[in-house]
């Protein structure tokens, strides 16, 4: 007989990977001293040549190599061709650190491609296994348990069921309503993530899981966004739950489920009805083909007397004997041959839930308790070490928060402080500038006091000055009035020189006249015959008519007045006075025009 233990997957629950696989092959030689165990964790040579060594001088057959894939590792063995399905099953549990193995089994895919748990009590080899190499088996939880707080002990068994229960959910081979599914990825999360912290937990650290099923994501048109927002509302309210407690909530709320943890088989009545059968943990329920949720008869296995199958039909049968007998068929034998086992051992859970725990489930649970209470113990201890350090770092930050204060504070004081000598400064220097301003506006007023009183003196001079000249003006006004009275005189007496010239022209041109038609008649007297003399008489020379005239002088003659008609009036005659008078006149206006 012969196990090669090829690889074996870290996992949280083994602390020491290399004590367990030693100690377990250990064993398996004491136990089986006939047949060789050859294994190797990869990357781990001290254990892989520990076990060479422990395996020396033994006979190696040919072996076939085994794949077992859990939830959460995946394991490779080598067994031998007579290896049964019960002790590669053992080897496994005890591999991952299993003890509550009644839940579980290997499931494999037959060659007709359906799936199927591995038969403990035959051979690997002789079952319907599908040829391959490796062979692949799944490890996964068989039976349900009725209430998961109460029953399930170890937290390896918890989280392998928390992980098997979620994948059955995400894949919808369990039905989870929208508002169900958020609240239990929100478990999930917290399962993982532990506690929310918004400096650690930013947006988008949901991006990557895979957490509602695809027909809730199809069913509400919600971004990505939406739906992690939605998750981390719950997740927030999570705060100071543990991981397991997480998954073991996650529990509670999907073993309330209908499908939860239900096995369902294609069957057919004695009509020729398509419907259901279901195997949970409770008992057998039929459904309708389009209904799984909803069971149309159920039978608990409290009321079951007796189950059996002959060929394709299968027949259940109450205990009231008055009762009738169900009978449905399967479309195979071999599907009522897996119905048969599974009612087996779920109808046996059933019955060892309903009777005392053995020793083994004792020391168990008190073991869990025990590992409980330690856990419990270190949380608090971590919890009073994390409050502890939390209160350090708040007083940390504190003192911190008033160092920046303290250090704040008195940068602002001396940034008040250098404002205010900055305004000390500026307002000396305005001081200074006020002074100097106050000088100039004193020596300024004093300037123009100065000028106001020049200004004074110059209009009492302007005013005195006004004053003469308005007086010179008066007495100027008096003048040219005069002036112009004695103008307008003198005009008045041109005038009347300018007529009297014109007069006295006129009487020239008459007086010329009158001596043309004098020498004309003095002519014809003078070409007439001779007459007689005349008494002698005084002519006045011309020239001296003329002097007499300038001079004014009055000389008396007698004329002949019937040789010429003299036209001159005497009364128009002037005086030599007259005649001086006009020319006193003529020559005053003269020297007046000279003087303008």
């Amino acid at each position: 007989m012969y196990i090669e233990c090829v690889r074996v997957y870290s996992h949280p629950c083994l602390n020491d990977r290399q004590n367990v696989c030693e100690s377990f092959s250990i064993a398996l030689l004491k136990r089986f001293p006939s047949f060789c165990f050859r294994g190797r964790l990869r990357g781990n040579s001290h254990y892989s040549d520990a076990l060479t060594r422990s395996t020396t001088g033994f006979k190696m057959p040919k072996p076939v190599n085994v794949r077992v894939t859990s939830m959460d590792a995946e394991l490779e063995f080598a067994v031998q061709p007579s290896t049964t399905g019960k002790q590669l099953f053992d080897q496994v549990v005890k591999t991952i650190g299993l003890r509550e193995i009644w839940y579980f089994g290997l499931q494999y895919m037959d060659s007709k491609g359906y799936l199927t748990w591995l038969k403990l009590d035959k051979k690997v080899s002789s079952q319907d296994v599908k040829k391959e190499n490796p062979i692949q088996f799944r490890f996964r939880a068989k039976f349900f348990p009725e209430d998961v707080a109460d029953e399930l002990i170890q937290d390896i068994t918890q989280k392998l069921f928390f992980m098997q229960v979620k994948d059955g959910i995400l894949s919808d081979e369990i039905y989870c309503p929208p508002e169900t599914a958020v609240l239990l990825a929100s478990y999930s999360v917290q399962a993982k993530f532990g506690d929310f912290n918004k400096e650690v937990h930013r947006p988008g650290y949901l991006t990557s899981d895979r957490l509602l099923p695809q027909r809730v994501l199809d069913q509400h048109k919600l971004s990505r966004e939406q739906w992690e927002e939605r998750i981390q509302v719950w997740h927030e309210e999570h705060r100071g739950m543990l991981r397991e407690d997480a998954m073991l909530e996650y529990l509670k709320i999907a073993q309330d489920l209908e499908m939860y943890g239900v096995n369902y088989f294609d069957i057919k009545n004695k009509k020729g009805t398509e419907l259901w059968l279901g195997v949970d943990a409770l008992g057998l329920n039929i459904y309708e083909k389009d209904d799984k949720l909803t069971p149309k008869i159920g039978f608990p296995w409290s009321e079951i007397r007796n189950i059996s199958f002959n060929d394709k039909k299968f027949v259940i049968k109450p205990i009231d004997k008055k009762a009738p007998d169900f009978v449905f068929y399967a479309p195979r034998l071999r599907i009522n041959k897996r119905i048969l086992q599974l009612c087996m051992g779920n109808h046996e859970l059933y019955m060892r839930r309903r009777k005392p725990d053995t020793i083994e489930v004792q020391q168990m649970k008190a073991q869990a308790r025990e590992e409980k209470q330690q856990k419990q113990m270190e949380r608090a201890q971590l919890e009073s070490e994390k409050k502890r350090r939390e209160a350090i770092e708040r007083e940390k930050e504190q003192m911190e928060k008033e160092k920046q204060e303290l250090m704040m504070r008195l940068y602002q004081f001396e940034e008040k402080t250098k404002k205010a000598e900055k305004d000390l400064q500026e307002q000396m220097q305005r001081a200074m500038q006020l002074e100097q301003e106050r000088r100039l506006a004193e020596e300024e007023a004093a300037r123009l006091e100065t000028e106001r009183q020049a200004a004074l003196l110059a209009k009492e001079e302007l005013a005195r000055q006004a004053q003469d000249q308005l007086k010179s003006q008066e007495q100027l006004a008096a003048e040219l009035a005069e002036h112009t009275a004695r103008i307008a005189l003198l005009e008045e007496a041109k005038r009347r020189k300018e007529e009297e010239a014109v007069t006295w022209q006129h009487r020239a041109q008459e007086a010329q006249d009158d001596l043309v038609k004098t020498r004309e008649e003095l002519h014809s007297v003078m070409t007439a015959p001779p007459l007689p003399p005349p008494p002698p008489a005084y002519e006045p020379d011309e020239n001296e008519l003329e002097d007499g005239e300038e001079s004014n002088s009055s000389y008396s003659a007698d004329l002949q007045t019937g040789v010429f008609h003299d036209h001159r009036n005497e009364e128009q005659r002037l005086t030599e006075a007259e005649k001086n008078e006009r020319v006193q006149k003529q020559l005053l206006v003269s020297k007046t025009f000279q003087e303008y």
